[in-house]
């Protein structure tokens, strides 16, 4: 069974506190669904027509299990704290 993945670009952080807000729901929410940070806002190089902004990659076990998260309770709250504090894009994808 292929993994599922979040990767979720940030464009623009206009409001810190909503993304801390959201940082402290979303991390036991991801983690609660089996969710693990590979990837967690380090160091950023962008080519092409990147940007160099906060980058997260999280792992699931399956791609359904990643939606799943996406989907939960939990993670629904802290996309509402988030609300428009940050411009990302944000996707969940499957793994090979």
């Amino acid at each position: 069974m292929a993994k599922g993945y979040w990767v979720s670009v940030y464009r623009t952080i206009s409001d810190p506190e909503k993304l801390a807000a959201y940082n402290k729901l979303a991390g036991p929410a991801v983690k609660a669904a089996g969710g693990r940070v590979l990837v967690g806002g380090g160091q950023v190089v962008a080519h092409d027509d990147g940007v160099a902004e906060r980058v997260i990659l999280i792992e699931f076990d399956s791609f359904e299990q990643a939606v799943a998260a996406h989907a939960s309770d939990a993670y629904q709250q802290a996309l509402l704290a988030l609300s428009d504090g940050v411009e990302r894009d944000f996707r969940i994808v499957e793994g090979v």
